[in-house]
């Protein structure tokens, strides 16, 4: 199988952080050298989870401004179409929304294109891959869920490392310069595996902001398991 087109990349999922400090905490992971921050966006509808709406990606972007860094925003919602300019305009560099949640996928795909954003599709665990056929040749980033989405924490599952594989079989197979991006279960123990498969981008929630040590041993855990600077 070739390579992953681009160098691995971590996106820390600030969800997992401390929510009265998100500022603060996503300052002190991107200090710990990951490039990118990734904010999910749950509305309790089309996941069991409520979090975090454009006030605080708002807020963050001076944070991702400061470090020079990407904000890679998830949006785990309903009808995703009727809030692409809130998203966009509150900072987002990456809008990615669920092949699920969007029967008119390729029109929000280019909804999120006019806002000058890159576009992201993601796929849950048990959606087919086939359900991206019609949309890969148009995205920037496209995102395998590797837990039910809603709640951080959450086991792996171990069937995505096979589904992570057909998708970078796809994307290659089209000459694709699109990342593939993994969230959920990221953790030391099964980062290489993930990236040998054909991600380039990991996020990690509980791996990060959770455990007993600091955010920055964490990070360094994670590429240690890498054995490359990410």
């Amino acid at each position: 199988m070739p390579a992953p087109p681009k160098t691995p990349t971590l996106a820390p999922s600030i969800i997992a952080a401390d929510p009265g400090r998100f500022a603060a905490c996503a300052d002190e992971v991107l200090r710990a050298g990951p490039n990118w921050l990734h904010v999910d966006i749950m509305d309790g509808h089309f996941v069991p989870n409520i979090t975090i709406g454009p006030d605080v990606v708002r807020a963050l972007r001076p944070v991702v401004n400061e470090h020079d860094a990407r904000l890679d925003v998830h949006l785990m919602i309903e009808e995703p179409q009727n809030y692409i300019s809130d998203f966009a305009d509150a900072g987002a560099d990456t809008l990615t929304v669920h092949v699920e949640a969007c029967p008119h996928l390729h029109r929000v795909a280019q909804q999120i294109r006019a806002t000058g954003c890159d576009v992201g599709v993601a796929v849950n665990p048990a959606t087919p891959l086939g359900y991206l056929d019609g949309i890969l040749p148009f995205v920037d980033l496209t995102l395998v869920m590797s837990v039910n989405p809603g709640f951080s924490g959450q086991r792996f599952i171990p069937e995505s490392t096979a589904k992570v594989q057909r998708l970078r079989r796809q994307l290659n197979a089209l000459g694709s310069s699109a990342h593939l991006e993994i969230d959920g279960g990221v953790s030391p123990s099964n980062a290489m595996e993930l990236i040998r498969a054909g991600a380039d981008v990991l996020v990690a929630g509980s791996a990060v902001f959770g455990g007993d040590q600091s955010v920055a041993q964490n990070i360094e855990a994670l590429r240690s398991a890498l054995t490359l600077k990410v």
